[in-house]
């Protein structure tokens, strides 16, 4: 390996790419985004939920890029777990480099590993470093390189260390933002490896040799995915759970995802900071791995909703950090955004009430309860749970999607879901009593049954809800109830445009002119098509949706069927944990008599 004097290093190109471009990289405490010229255009430190240090997705400054010189195309792949493998195809050969945060990750120091590989040919690639702490403000301070050619810097109050590029040039732009260049020349066969630190405490140890953390980041991440053998797509069933694992901290906590102010839809003012725990997404992980095994991304589910009830009760939050802290109100950094968005830190959920969380809490206690995971920590828990439905459940609440308080029939029925499942799993007093409170609350809520026997979304509010397939998916009623029935034939005759489904109808303008269909609700609709026996039906929806991605398998929260680009935060926890529940669920028979409801 040779490199070369930085002053041949072209300009890294810092435009962001469509979303289905982005790879990601996660170690349970941070995760990054690598678009497809190689580029880290989002990294926050040493959390999740702290400022970024590269964030040129958003506009700002911060930017750690690996490019092929001249043209190229691009490629790539997972190899284990969140172990992403760029592969560009040069006009001289081919280059790969393997990207990944070493695993599992460390709370206060956050590891980057990237290995060149020229895999055919010499591969000759220019490397830019340019971390910027807060958002792009405070760029490398008191830069230096020690005897052993590694570089250390100050950035935003953290401590820096990059090895591999002991031939670097540090630059500044012409704002006076310092960066590090040089160029990578490696004959055909060899391999450069090039290790990013950065800890919120010192750096004073001896640097581990980048193949041992090479090492212990597959293994790791071999030892972390279950085969999930059961499932009609093991292959991305067990690229979900990584997903899934990438987002999930030490303290059990898992962000909703990576990512923040990615633009729903453009223009429209809705970009929001996922970078928190929603309690309702925690759950729907925890019941989707339980629907394979008693797996750790249960029990960390288990831990840390018990938590957050115990200490809050009633007062339980939509949202936290994964410390539990409070999530911090919405503020804009004046950023210029993603392209069609607005940045956005912060999120409004943090003031609202949403019932129905209690209703998912419960229904993730029983899936653990099944597998005999639940100890007497987890039971007062659940006695909780069960105290603030009894204390709450007439209340308005903002409901799934985060809207206006109304008495919402899916809050409601997910609570009676949740009281029903986890009835079966208590004492015959707790069952007797929770059950009766189930049957009470089913009751009140005949007040959203619309004229045409499906379920309605309000008392007030006759449309149809794609999250009301949930109420018979979890049990709070019978698959085979009038309702449950005319709710699929509403949703699918409604909602659903070729087998992409949207939450409900907004206004009078074609469904897709609103907002994009929403992945979830395609995951729920294969599952209440295969819970009501059309297995036919229950396939075309899940691979329809399955592929509502782009090559690296990451989805997002919402899917544009007329230009097929994904839209929202990257990637969308809740819709990995139902893509992995739909596998695993599609792979059993219908439990009912096909209905053959479906053309």
């Amino acid at each position: 390996m040779a490199a070369a004097a930085a002053g041949a290093t072209p300009e890294c190109h810092l435009a962001p790419h469509v979303l289905r471009e982005y790879a990601l990289l996660a170690d349970g405490e941070r995760g990054a985004l690598i678009g497809p010229g190689g580029d880290v255009a989002w990294l926050c430190a040493p959390r999740w939920d702290d400022d970024a240090v590269f964030c040129s997705l958003i506009g700002g400054r911060g930017n750690y890029a690996i490019t092929p010189a001249g043209r190229f195309t691009w490629g790539g792949y997972y190899e284990h777990g969140l172990i992403w493998r760029s592969r560009w195809v040069t006009t001289s050969g081919i280059v790969e480099c393997r990207e990944a945060l070493a695993f599992p990750g460390d709370r206060h120091r956050l590891v980057l590993l990237r290995q060149v590989l020229a895999i055919r040919g010499p591969a000759r690639v220019s490397v830019q470093l340019e971390p910027a702490a807060a958002f792009g403000r405070h760029g490398m301070k008191h830069l230096h390189r020690d005897q052993a050619g590694h570089w250390h810097a100050e950035v935003g109050g953290m401590r820096m260390r990059f090895r591999g590029a002991a031939e670097a040039i540090p630059q500044r732009s012409a704002d006076g933002i310092p960066s590090l260049r040089t160029t990578l020349e490696l004959p055909e066969g060899a391999h450069h490896d090039l290790v990013f630190e950065l800890s919120d405490g010192a750096l004073h140890d001896t640097p581990t040799p980048p193949q041992q953390m090479w090492d212990a980041t597959e293994t790791a991440w071999a030892n972390t995915i279950p085969t999930l053998g059961a499932s009609i797509a093991p292959h991305d069933a067990r690229h979900s759970y990584a997903v899934l694992r990438g987002l999930t901290s030490a303290g059990g906590g898992m962000v909703a995802a990576a990512t923040m102010s990615l633009p729903e839809r453009a223009d429209r003012g809705r970009n929001y900071d996922y970078r928190y725990v929603w309690i309702r997404d925690q759950c729907y992980a925890g019941q989707a791995v339980a629907a394979d095994g008693p797996h750790p991304l249960l029990d960390t589910a288990v831990r840390f909703v018990s938590d957050r009830l115990l200490a809050d009760g009633p007062h339980l939050k939509p949202a936290y950090t994964t410390t539990g802290a409070a999530v911090p109100d919405e503020r804009s950094l004046h950023l210029p955004g993603y392209p069609g968005g607005t940045d956005i830190v912060g999120n409004h959920a943090n003031s609202q009430f949403q019932l129905d969380i209690f209703g998912e809490a419960l229904l993730l206690f029983s899936a653990a309860a099944g597998h005999d995971r639940l100890d007497t920590e987890a039971y007062r828990a659940i006695v909780a749970a069960v105290a603030a439905i009894r204390r709450c459940w007439r209340q308005p609440d903002a409901g799934i999607w985060e809207l206006d308080n109304r008495r919402w029939a899916h809050s409601r029925l997910t609570c009676v879901a949740g009281l029903r499942a986890i009835a079966a799993h208590a004492s015959r007093r707790d069952a007797a009593d929770w059950s009766a409170l189930a049957d009470v609350i089913a009751a009140d809520t005949a007040d959203c049954v619309h004229p045409g026997g499906r379920w309605q979304r309000a008392p007030t509010d006759v449309r149809v809800d794609a999250a009301l397939l949930l109420p018979a998916v979890r049990g709070a009623v019978s698959p085979n109830d009038p309702r449950s029935i005319a709710t699929v034939e509403a949703v699918r005759d409604e909602l659903a445009r070729d087998h992409y489904v949207y939450r409900f109808r907004q206004n009078d303008r074609p469904l897709h002119e609103a907002e994009g269909a929403f992945t979830l609700c395609g995951f729920l609709m294969a599952l209440a098509t295969h819970q009501q026996g059309d297995q036919t039906a229950a396939v075309r929806y899940f691979e329809r949706n399955r592929s509502a991605c782009g090559p690296p398998g990451l989805f997002c929260e919402e899917y544009d069927i007329v230009e097929r680009q994904l839209r929202g935060n990257l990637p969308q926890a809740f819709v990995h944990a139902l893509m992995l529940e739909c596998s695993l669920r599609l792979a059993c028979p219908p439990p009912h008599t096909d209905r053959s409801r479906e053309s």
